[in-house]
């Protein structure tokens, strides 16, 4: 997965894989999801993105450790 922060577009970027978009659908105002040929989601962009979150710069990354909650 990359994730990719435009500044000049204000659009976060979450690209999970390399395959090409076959369509695209905004499914919210201003959340695009993107999808190959399979209909597997290629891309989710955002628009706005400074709007939406507090800083589209950071990124916090963790793993689920395996214990659900109930």
């Amino acid at each position: 997965m990359n994730i990719l922060y435009d500044p000049h577009t204000d659009t976060l970027t979450l690209s999970f894989s390399d395959a090409p978009i076959a369509e695209s659908d905004e499914e919210k105002p201003g959340v695009i999801l993107d999808y190959g040929v399979d209909g597997a989601i290629v891309e989710m962009e955002i628009l706005n993105a400074s709007r939406r979150m507090a800083n589209p710069q950071e990124v916090n990354f963790r793993v689920a450790t395996g214990t659900a909650s109930a």
